[in-house]
Parts: C-alpha cells; sequence; structure tokens
C-alpha cells in the first residue's frame, strides 16, 4: 500500500482528531506571532515617542533659554573692563573709573574671537556738575554695543543714545519738570530729551546718557573710555570669572576685569538648570521605554515556552488518541505485510501535513485580523514593520517540524504494534 494513499485515508477516516491538530497548531502560530508583533509595535512606538519627546524637549529648552536669556539680560551687564591702572577702590567708592584707556579696546576685543562674553558697550562716565541746572549728576557717554565679528548679531541690552538727545533719571527729570520732548541746555549746548526713565531707586535716577562721541567732545576726552562692559556668556565650569579673565586678558593686556558675581551666578545657574532639566527627563523616559521593554521581553520568554508546550502535548495527545482507536487497523495492516516504517511513515506524515496546514491558517489567520486590532494592540504599527518576511517563513517552516515531534512517540508506539498480539485480543 502506498504511503500517500495510506495518509489520505487515515485523514478522511479520522477528519474530526486532524481538525484538532491542525487547529491546534493554528491556535499557537498566532499567538506567537501576535507576541512578537506586540512587542516589536511596543518598541518601535516608544522609540518614535522619545524621539518626539527629545525634539519637544530640544525646541523647548531652545524657548527656555531664549526666555531665561531675555529675562537675564534684565539684570544688566554684568563683566566690566577697566584700565589696568585704575584703583578698583575708587571704582567702588564713586562708581567709575578715574582713568581712561582707547575706544578702540573695544573694536579689537570685537574683532578677535571671544566666546566668554558678549554684548560689548564702552562707555565714558564721569560725576559733574549741570551748570544751568546747579544740579550734580553723573554723565555716561554711551553708543551702540560693538558687535562681535564671528558671531550672528543680538538684539541690544540698551538702545543707544541719538546725537543731539539726552536720556534722563527719574530723580531728575521729577525734581527739574522735564519731559521727553523738552529742549534743555548742558553745559552750554542743546540737547533734546528723547526719552526719561522710570524710577530704579539706584543712581540712575541721578543720571544723564548721552551720546559717546559728544560726551569725548564735551569732557575733552576724545577717543577715550573708562569701561567697557560686557555679559556674560553661560558658563558651566565654577572658575567663570578665571576663565574670562585667561581669555580676555590675552587679547586687551592693558586692562583688568571684573564681575557682579550674584547677576553671573543666576544667569549662569538658570541656563544650566534648564539644560540639566531637559536632560534628566529624557534620560528618563528612555529608563523607563528600557525598564518596560525588559518587563514584556520577560512575560513573552515566559508566554512563548508555554504556548508552544501545550501546541505539542496538544498533538501529542491527538496522535496517542489516533493510535489507540486504531490498534485493530494497525494490526491488520501489519499482518497483511505493511512494514514498520510505513506506519511509522504515515502517521508522521498526518502530523507534519497537519503542522504545515496548521501553520499557513495560523498566518492567514493573523494577517486578516491585524488591520481590525492594530490600533488597539499593536499601537497603529504597520504589520510589515513587526514581522518580517523571515519570519513568517520560519513559521511556516516551524510548525511542521514541531508536529513531528510532538508525534513522534505516539506513531513509534504504532509502528511497533505486534500484530499477532494484537488480533489475538481483538
Amino acid at each position: 500500500m502506498k504511503l500517500s494513499r495510506l495518509v489520505t485515508r487515515e485523514i478522511f477516516h479520522r477528519k474530526m482528531n486532524f481538525f484538532l491538530t491542525l487547529a491546534g497548531v493554528s491556535l499557537a502560530v498566532t499567538c506567537v506571532l501576535a507576541t512578537l508583533a506586540a512587542m516589536r509595535s511596543y518598541d518601535l512606538n516608544s522609540d518614535k515617542i522619545i524621539a518626539k519627546m527629545e525634539a519637544d524637549t530640544q525646541a523647548q529648552m531652545k524657548k527656555l533659554e531664549d526666555d531665561i536669556r531675555k529675562t537675564m539680560k534684565g539684570l544688566g551687564f554684568n563683566i566690566y573692563i577697566f584700565p589696568k591702572d585704575q584703583d578698583m577702590s575708587e571704582v567702588y567708592d564713586q562708581g567709575y573709573a578715574s582713568k581712561t584707556m582707547p575706544e578702540e579696546y573695544a573694536t579689537t576685543l570685537a574683532n578677535s574671537k571671544i566666546v566668554t562674553v558678549n554684548h560689548l558697550l564702552p562707555s565714558l562716565t564721569q560725576k559733574l556738575e549741570w551748570p544751568e541746572k546747579k544740579r550734580t549728576v553723573i554723565l555716561i557717554g554711551v553708543r551702540g554695543e560693538v558687535p562681535l565679528a564671528h558671531r550672528d548679531p543680538k538684539s541690544p541690552l540698551i538702545d543707544p543714545v541719538k546725537k543731539g538727545e539726552l536720556v534722563i533719571g527719574y530723580e531728575l527729570h521729577r525734581s527739574l519738570e522735564i519731559k521727553a520732548g523738552d529742549e534743555v541746555t548742558f553745559k552750554g549746548k542743546k540737547f533734546k530729551v528723547g526719552k526719561t526713565h522710570p524710577e530704579r531707586g539706584t543712581k540712575d535716577d541721578i543720571t544723564i546718557w548721552m551720546n559717546l562721541t559728544e560726551c569725548q567732545e564735551l569732557l575733552g576726552k576724545i577717543g577715550r573710555i573708562n569701561a567697557i562692559q560686557a555679559l556674560e556668556c553661560n558658563c558651566a565650569t565654577l572658575d567663570r570669572l578665571g576663565e574670562i579673565r585667561a581669555e580676555l586678558m590675552q587679547i586687551l593686556p592693558d586692562t583688568q576685569i571684573t564681575e557682579t558675581g550674584s547677576t553671573a551666578l543666576a544667569r549662569a545657574e538658570s541656563r544650566n538648570k534648564a539644560k540639566e532639566t531637559a536632560k534628566k527627563q529624557i534620560a528618563a523616559a528612555k529608563a523607563n521605554r528600557v525598564q518596560m521593554s525588559k518587563e514584556r521581553e520577560k512575560f513573552a520568554g515566559i508566554l512563548l515556552p508555554i504556548v508552544l508546550l501545550f501546541a505539542m502535548v496538544w498533538i501529542a495527545m491527538l496522535a496517542l488518541m489516533n493510535v489507540r482507536e486504531r490498534v485493530t487497523e494497525i494490526g491488520v495492516l501489519r499482518a497483511i505485510g505493511v512494514s514498520a516504517g510505513i506506519i511509522l511513515s504515515a502517521f508522521l506524515s498526518r502530523a507534519v501535513l497537519a503542522g504545515l496546514l496548521g501553520a499557513i491558517a495560523g498566518v492567514v489567520d493573523f494577517a486578516l485580523i491585524y488591520p481590525f486590532v492594530k490600533e488597539r494592540f499593536f499601537q497603529g504599527v504597520a504589520m510589515s514593520e513587526v514581522v518580517s518576511g523571515s519570519e513568517w517563513i520560519v513559521a511556516l517552516l516551524a510548525a511542521p517540524i514541531l508536529a513531528a515531534v510532538s508525534a513522534w512517540l505516539p506513531s513509534l508506539m504504532a509502528a511497533q504494534k505486534d500484530p499477532a498480539d494484537v488480533l489475538r485480543h481483538d
């Protein structure tokens, strides 16, 4: 009797048993593919979420840094460059330097490749008498900020004073009843009041700001300044001032540098804290993703072996039931000359065929069901991204092999039946 004919008759004679074997394989294949797809879809989706979070965080960080930078600008300049021979106790006492240095120092600094400071503002400051009003004032000559040649232009911290105009502090314009747009005379020269400041509660309230060139002419100090003000760039090191001094002293050795510590510290700490917070958020999200992925892998490592073991036991039990139900038939076949090898091959072939058809059914079931459940269970990820072509092939090849292994012992038992013993009892 041919093997193919024997297998065909076996299947059609035990349709339910064959169908249950096929259904067990199909369910196992579907479950394995679904588990792999769930893990892959979670990883892909979490990767996208983290990538989006990083992009959003970087955008938020840039905005936050811009906001902090704008806020910190309100604290004013925090780096001051004075002439080298200036007595700093005099500066601390009267609020400005009596020594002067060339205005070109600001240009020299701007044309260098400095990285620790920006917003360079040369100025000339002196306390003097406003003879026309008989008031002691602080006169500050300023020009527009000197742009750094190697950087993009930045919005200035203060607006330059136009020629022919003055900016008046609160106490002066309040007590002298001066308003913006008025014309005043200062040391014999007429000026228009371009702006008046609100109360600040500092020496600014008795200060007059003037265009630097006109101030130099009025004080007889053409081309001279007594300070360069600057804004410190964000520096995360503890010795910020040391770094700034080391860089600036190489460019302007005939100067000395001071820093208003509290302002600089607030600026640096605010920016660095914002950066650190963003980094911690991203790191926490990545750590959570890794932890969740490990937990899912652990769960899959338990579930998949259980599913495969259950399927193999199911196939083995059905094969054993089939053998027991066909003891008499097996005895007759052996008695008429069918070899044990043919009997073994018939039962194994039946198992392999059930495994192959079950794998095909499982693959088809998964492919048909996936579009309807991908949003709910698979994060909306496309099926091609969670199951590769090679994995489809592995599923189709592995299922028949596992089915044959599961049916091996029951098939071997059937092949080893002694026909004389079987027929004597039946």
